[in-house]
């Protein structure tokens, strides 16, 4: 038994009345300074206001400082950076010229008789708003256009070289505008023209050509010019630059600047699937097939066991008699008598040579009766009866099962 070590006696009291009163005090002073907040709560309490604060001024800022910035664009009749055309719509409206953008094919079959159309993108064009700029009967200036663009638009003209180095040049042609601006340094592509006008051409084709097609009977002049930089803000004032441009696009009273918007569409609406390109939906299906591997891949890798560190540290001999005695007060007689033979038939099947039982493969009955009756000279009906018979009927057998099972286990040690 464990003896428990006596008290020492208690002795008398040293703290009165006025030290009591001093400690309440005390504590009643540390706890109303902890509820005090200090620099470091003040700051922790504010910053969520604050960072709130700044993230919706400079919000406010951003949005104002884009709303003010200027329009940009290529070609852009009303953009002022280098590569917009304001400077040069202005020239036009000085000179008399009605510029006039036109954002839709309607607009512009109402409004194209009697005027020159400028295709500034022609590449940004579908093949319906490119029909609709070539059944007009209007004059055409098209900027840098590429073979399917020329095919709608002029066929005649043929598109040799991309993306040609600029280079001093005379214009080498009869065409007025060209005569006029004189020598100029055009990139861009260039073209051939086979019974039209070729200007600033070298061995890669002409940067300027101009053919004259049919439309109704009636001829129309249609201009191609291989590169934008001369109708931008940044090079107009370059060289002949300036003339070229006004000689190419006010010969008529009326210019239509063609920058047209999405087309409304008679087809009925595609699906998001009949929108999204074959390519996507392969690679969302191998994106998809990736995350499925390297969930099961890293499924696998549980990690290390985590040892929890437990509140109470509990004795082994502690746990089996606060188990035995829950089978006690449970009058679980027969589950304590299984768990008693199953351990003792562990022990000795590797005692006497039958291996060691698991889940998967236990020894046979009849095997293990017949070594323990071999081995300690036993009847194998009392192995029998020992190792695999019934519930006891009461504590004092369940004890006596017990002391039989260890001596049954000691013989076999012995022999």
């Amino acid at each position: 038994m464990n003896a428990t070590a006596p008290h020492p006696p208690a002795g008398p009291s040293t703290t009165g009345p006025s030290t009591a009163a001093n400690q309440t005090a005390a504590q009643a002073a540390a706890q109303a300074a902890a509820r005090t907040p200090g620099p470091g709560g003040v700051w922790r309490a504010a910053r969520l206001p604050v960072a709130i604060g700044l993230l919706v001024v400079l919000t406010g800022v951003l949005v104002a400082s884009v709303a003010g910035q200027p329009v940009h664009g290529l070609l852009n009749p009303d953009a002022v950076d280098p590569s917009g055309s304001r400077a040069l719509a202005r020239l036009l409206r000085d000179q008399g010229v009605t510029v006039t953008v036109v954002r839709s094919s309607a607009e512009l079959a109402r409004s194209a008789p009697g005027a020159t159309v400028l295709v500034a993108r022609p590449d940004e064009l579908s093949t319906a708003q490119l029909r609709a700029v070539r059944d007009t009967a209007a004059d055409l200036v098209v900027v840098a256009p590429g073979q399917r663009e020329l095919t709608e638009l002029a066929p005649r003209v043929e598109l040799t070289t991309l993306r040609h180095r600029a280079a001093l040049r005379e214009p080498g042609c009869a065409l007025p505008a060209a005569q006029v601006a004189g020598p100029a340094e055009l990139a861009g592509e260039r073209y051939r023209a086979p019974g039209g006008i070729e200007c600033y051409a070298d061995d890669g084709g002409a940067a300027l050509v101009q053919v004259v097609d049919q439309v109704d009977g009636a001829g129309r002049t249609v201009i191609v010019l291989g590169a934008p930089e001369p109708l931008t803000n940044g090079e107009l004032a370059d060289r002949g630059n300036a003339a070229l441009a006004l000689r190419l696009l006010g010969t008529k009273p009326t210019l239509l600047w063609y920058r047209p918007g999405p087309e409304p569409s008679d087809a009925a609406p595609r699906t998001l699937g009949e929108l999204v390109p074959p390519g996507w939906r392969w690679a969302a299906v191998q994106l998809a097939l990736a995350a499925v591997l390297a969930a099961v891949w890293r499924a696998r890798r549980l990690g290390p066991v985590v040892h929890e560190p437990l509140p109470v540290v509990v004795r082994a001999v502690e746990a089996v008699e606060g188990r035995a005695r829950l089978y006690r007060r449970a009058a679980a007689r027969g589950h304590a008598a299984d768990i008693l033979r199953a351990a003792t038939r562990a022990r000795l099947a590797p005692l006497l040579g039958l291996g060691r039982p698991d889940g998967e493969q236990a020894i046979a009955p009849e095997a293990l009766v017949d070594a323990v009756a071999a081995r300690t000279g036993r009847a194998p009906a009392g192995v029998t009866e020992l190792l695999y018979g019934a519930a006891p009927a009461d504590e004092r057998a369940m004890v006596e099962l017990a002391d039989r099972l260890d001596e049954c286990e000691r013989e076999v040690l012995r022999t």
